[in-house]
């Protein structure tokens, strides 16, 4: 999954911060970009591991124009001023999550395993991972 994530540029004195939008409370800091950036992943799947302990469907990624800009050009948020903030996309796998993984051996008709994987790889997601967030959608409903 592909989630948007706005990072507030540090300095010698205070660290990057990144805020994860799409996922309320998730939050992260490093005193590099690339720390901050590696930090965040962390932190959105601790977020999904909530959601998934809940029962909860993941919360779909929001578009990043969308996140940006509103339909006039402005900023679609003062949380986010464009001088101080900038936007990234992180990939995060879900089937990475702490929670224990357990490896089962299912069976599915070709067509459908040949487009799970297709729909993973145009998503930048695993098979596993795929499956899992649609578990969790459907389980969720």
């Amino acid at each position: 999954m592909k989630y948007a994530v706005a990072i507030e540029i540090g300095n010698e004195a205070q660290a990057y911060g990144v805020v994860v939008p799409d996922l309320p409370g998730v939050f992260s800091a490093g005193d590099t970009l690339e720390e901050a950036l590696a930090n965040v992943e962390e932190a959105i799947l601790m977020g999904l591991e909530g959601y998934m302990e809940r029962g909860q469907a993941f919360p779909e990624p929001t578009d990043l124009a969308h996140l940006m800009v509103s339909r006039d050009g402005k900023s679609t948020t003062k949380k986010f001023p464009s001088k101080s903030w900038i936007w990234f996309v992180v990939d995060v796998d879900p089937s990475k999550i702490t929670a224990k993984a357990i490896r089962v051996n299912i069976t599915l008709p070709e067509p459908l395993l040949k487009s799970i994987d297709a729909y993973a790889d145009r998503h930048g997601e695993s098979r596993s991972g795929f499956l899992a967030r649609a578990a969790q959608s459907a389980l969720s409903h």
